[in-house]
């Protein structure tokens, strides 16, 4: 004997944390498209009504019981035709805080099912904040069929969705939050191979948008035995689809839309891109500012500011000092000309000679070093800052990760900002992106297509332009020696040892080590910026200020 098909809907949204008025605005939404179609589930993601991380802010009492307000003012919306609804949402197991999601059903008391598996790893540390669930019943009854409930994590080991195909479960519905890296589609698929074979159908919701330094790719799927995983919502953009369970109960009928999973450049530049937008609009800056020079990093910047916001909310500024070449006059003007933002030019010469004035007595005697050259950089900082104050845009830094590992960048200057889209982007691969938006038709981005970064520069040698005839390679690696010395270190964790194994110099890897854990207190000073890769300087990756452990055993470079 068969049943009617269950239609379900995936709500795949952007929530903002703490904003749960807002975010229950945000499920009414969904469950109108839901009542349109005249779906039996709709799904949304894991704790939807408070946002995800909400870090701390899940302690404070006052929170949890807005979001439990919120769960009970859209359980009283739903007649007897309409959805049940899965929402996440943080609740209380007695004293405790539990990551939940509710069923919410027309004429019952919501249920509670509570997250089972709590990561406490990378960028994770729910088991500080949350208790998890006492048992493994997360099912309910529904128009005919059992339905479970397992959240983010608990896919990715087997205990939850065995205990709901042991229930004779019918589908199992996933609400997530589940971070994007350059690797997470590869991983969810393997990872939940060992229970997939099981073949119990699952809807897969996964959050989209960015928080902090943590992006979400949403690309929600629906996964049965017979079709393997079929992307039904699109990856870094919000939507609801509709999908439907035949009535055999085993795979979802064919959808009427399916998208690619993002991969490679693309995904890296709309993941920088995303996260720079949310953060301005989430915070409600009016607008970014930042220091275009003329080199490659600030010219990306701008790029993904454009694209994130429109050219109208970015503005540029030029601030040459006595060593700024014409080239970098030209190519910033042209940058800015090509991606159509404001432009201005403001000198720092006059700053700088104010500062060579006052410290003239004391620096008596001395030569001319870094210190100067942090000077200018810190002058422009203030420079940049002072826009910000005085008219309300958000200074934006443009340091990329190999600079940021390495510390080759100025307390209070360059690192002065808000936010660094490039925070997690290396050398290496800022080149690679910025070829790649110029070659890119520009489909989901706001800003214009062709090239918007003057070929000029992505092909001169990089240089802060801080002294005369200056070259980042008079005192590092060449880039791709040093980013891969750098991903050694920083993403894989390796020793010198390690790294020298691939046939880097044992002498200059150790020196790349040196200035990575002298750098600490500089990065813990820096502007957030988005987690692209594996490890990104910040939730990823907490090292000591004060540590005098070095890996390797050569001798120290003199």
């Amino acid at each position: 004997m068969t049943s009617k098909p269950l239609k379900i809907s995936l709500g795949q949204f952007n929530p903002v944390v703490g904003d749960i008025a807002g975010n229950l605005a945000l499920a009414e939404q969904a469950l109108e498209e839901a009542r349109a179609n005249n779906s039996d589930v709709l799904v949304l993601s894991e704790l939807f009504l408070l946002g995800y991380p909400s870090e701390d802010l899940v302690l404070r009492p006052r929170v949890i019981d807005a979001c439990l307000e919120a769960v009970t003012t859209l359980n009283a919306q739903l007649i007897d035709t309409d959805p049940a609804v899965v929402i996440g949402s943080p609740a209380r197991h007695g004293d405790e805080v539990t990551n939940s999601a509710f069923v919410l059903c027309h004429g019952r008391t919501p249920q509670q099912v509570d997250k089972l598996c709590l990561p406490n790893y990378g960028v994770f540390d729910e088991e500080r904040l949350f208790r998890p669930a006492d048992d493994d019943e997360a099912t309910f009854q529904w128009r005919g069929k059992t339905v479970g409930v397992a959240i983010c994590e608990d896919i990715w080991f087997s205990e939850r969705p065995e205990a709901i195909k042991n229930a004779s479960a019918d589908l199992m519905v996933v609400p997530n939050a589940s971070p994007w890296r350059r690797t997470i589609d590869t991983e969810r698929r393997s990872a939940f191979s060992t229970w997939q074979s099981q073949e119990l159908p699952y809807v897969f919701v996964n959050q989209v948008g960015a928080q902090d330094e943590l992006v979400f790719d949403g690309a929600s799927y629906v996964w049965d035995g017979a079709n393997g995983h079929t992307q039904v919502l699109p990856s870094f953009d919000t939507g609801v689809a509709h999908v439907s369970l035949t009535e055999a109960g085993k795979s979802f009928a064919p959808v009427a839309k399916t998208f690619a999973h993002l991969e490679d450049l693309q995904a890296d530049y709309f993941a920088g891109v995303i996260a720079l937008r949310d953060y301005v609009e989430k915070n409600r800056f009016p607008g970014v500012v930042l220091g275009l020079s003329g080199g490659i990093d600030s010219a990306l910047t701008a790029a993904m500011a454009v694209d994130g916001l429109g050219a109208d909310r970015v503005w540029c500024v030029m601030m040459p000092s006595r060593y700024t070449s014409d080239e970098s006059l030209e190519d910033a003007l042209n940058c800015a000309k090509a991606l159509g933002v404001r432009y201005d030019t403001i000198s720092i010469a006059p700053g700088v000679d104010a500062l060579d004035t006052m410290l003239d007595d004391a620096f008596a005697g001395t030569s001319a070093d870094t210190t100067e050259e942090n000077i200018q950089s810190r002058l422009r900082g203030l420079t940049l800052m002072a826009l910000s104050n005085k008219f309300g845009p958000m200074v934006v830094t443009t340091g990329n990760k190999s600079e940021v590992a390495v510390g080759y960048a100025t307390l209070y200057g360059d690192m002065c900002g808000g936010y660094n889209p490039l925070k997690d982007y290396y050398k290496t691969e800022v080149f690679a992106l910025s070829k790649w938006r110029n070659a890119y038709g520009g489909e989901g981005l706001r800003g214009p297509t062709g090239e918007v970064i003057p070929e000029r520069i992505i092909s001169k040698p990089p240089s802060a332009e801080l002294k005369p005839d200056q070259k980042d390679e008079d005192s590092l690696p060449a880039y791709d020696v040093l980013d891969d010395i750098l991903y050694g270190l920083v993403d894989r964790d390796e020793s010198i040892e390690d790294v020298v194994a691939r046939g880097h110099d044992p002498v200059v890897v150790e020196r790349i080590e040196h200035l990575v854990y002298i750098s600490e207190y500089k990065r813990r000073q820096a502007a957030p910026g988005p987690k692209i890769g594996g490890r990104n300087f910040g939730r990823d990756r907490r090292y000591p200020i004060t540590n005098g452990w070095r890996s390797s055993k050569y001798p120290a470079s003199k």
